[in-house]
């Protein structure tokens, strides 16, 4: 898995790259919350429920479903989260669904079971740069170091570039005028 602060780089970047204002500050806070979550499996350790489980690490947490299931409590939720709720909604999945995909894309574990309750096939992508995090204990060592490099290389850069990529396109706002 990446680490934490790289789960949450997916929901700062689309925050980032998005017009000022139109994704509210608690909104960030659930996608960032979103993207994270799926982790909490690793409690499943402690329950001795095996890696492999469908609720092991990298099982249900890591579906589409969970993601869908985020989805909807954001939906649910978008008042409070000051967002319309096929904003919140949208967001909200996007961040959840990043963290399988990030996972999918390391070098370690077991894949993600994105399509579980469907299959409980674990899946990684055909290419895996990203290399695995530490768990919380060797993540302060060298082959921490290694991950932080990795990730900044494979993930931070290109969501950077992309975000000043798509914030030097010329945007037409609902008005028609041009906006940075």
């Amino acid at each position: 898995m990446p680490s934490v602060f790289t789960h949450a780089a997916v929901p700062l970047a689309l925050w980032c790259a998005s017009t000022r204002g139109r994704v509210s500050t608690r909104l960030l806070a659930a996608g960032v919350a979103a993207a994270v979550l799926p982790d909490a499996d690793v409690l499943g350790f402690a329950l001795h429920v095996p890696y492999a489980d469908a609720f092991g690490h990298r099982g249900a947490s890591h579906s589409l479903l969970f993601s869908a299931m985020l989805a909807a409590l954001a939906l649910a939720l978008h008042r409070p989260l000051r967002a319309g709720p096929a904003q919140a909604a949208a967001f909200v999945f996007a961040c959840a669904l990043s963290h399988p995909l990030l996972d999918a894309f390391t070098s370690g574990g077991l894949g993600v079971a994105l399509w579980w309750p469907w299959s409980e096939a674990r899946l990684f992508a055909p290419w895996r740069p990203i290399r695995v995090s530490p768990f919380a204990n060797g993540f302060f060592s060298a082959r921490g170091l290694q991950t932080v490099l990795s990730e900044l290389r494979w993930v931070w850069l290109p969501l950077t570039l992309a975000v000043l990529g798509w914030r030097l396109l010329p945007h037409r706002s609902h008005a028609g005028s041009r906006t940075p």
